[in-house]
């Protein structure tokens, strides 16, 4: 009888012994909360400790997805402040990215080409960032939510020429900071967001040029 028993308890070292290199059985056998995870568990509980410890970075982090997702920037004709078909059609997505993020704020930048006075194109980009803060503006984007629109005329080329160049016409908007200047609306409520993003991908977005503006997640 004694045999059977010192079988049974080989089988269990041996068992032991397997489990004790493969992380995920060994927590099995573990009691609940002995593995403390490292704060990577998830997107949500990442992002809100960045949130908490490193709002600048975060804030960072996302300006880089939006600029990845969507169109930030648009381009106009020269010496105009008209939106065409085309940057309407980008400022709408804009728009739609931008109120799936009711607690981030947002910055409009002006710029012109090298064509014209300094003093005059500076004016010519504020107007330009203007226009563009009004259209996001009748989206339903609160206004206090897009801070001051900033021209900086010739002084940032894209392309660096005396000429008309459309590629310099433009305006940029980025992530700037946090509505109120308050880093901890976050806190918490990312799983919020995702799930908006997850309900706002199942409706149609615009298209530009004819092409889909489906961007991902």
């Amino acid at each position: 009888m004694m045999k059977p028993i010192l079988t049974s308890a080989a089988a269990l070292a041996l068992l032991a012994g397997c489990t004790g290199d493969r992380t995920g059985l060994t927590s099995f056998y573990r009691e609940a909360g002995a593995v403390v995870d490292s704060g990577n568990f998830g997107n949500a509980t990442m992002n809100n400790i960045l949130v908490q410890t490193n709002p600048e970075e975060f804030a960072l982090n996302l300006n880089r997805r939006f600029s990845e997702e969507v169109p930030t920037t648009v381009n106009f004709a020269f010496n105009s402040t008209v939106l065409d078909e085309q940057a309407k059609a980008a400022l709408r997505i804009q728009a739609d990215w931008i109120l799936q993020f009711p607690e981030v704020r947002f910055k409009v930048f002006g710029h012109t080409d090298l064509v014209g006075t300094d003093a005059y194109n500076r004016s010519l980009g504020q107007r330009r960032a203007n226009v563009v803060v009004d259209f996001l503006v009748a989206q339903g984007i609160s206004r206090t939510r897009l801070e001051s629109a900033i021209s900086y005329g010739e002084t940032q080329p894209l392309i660096v020429t005396e000429g008309r160049e459309r590629a310099n016409r433009r305006t940029v908007t980025e992530v700037t900071g946090w509505v109120a200047d308050h880093p901890l609306v976050l806190n918490g409520k990312y799983a919020e967001v995702i799930f908006r993003e997850y309900i706002a991908s199942a409706a149609p977005r615009p298209t530009i040029g004819g092409v889909s503006s489906e961007f991902g997640g």
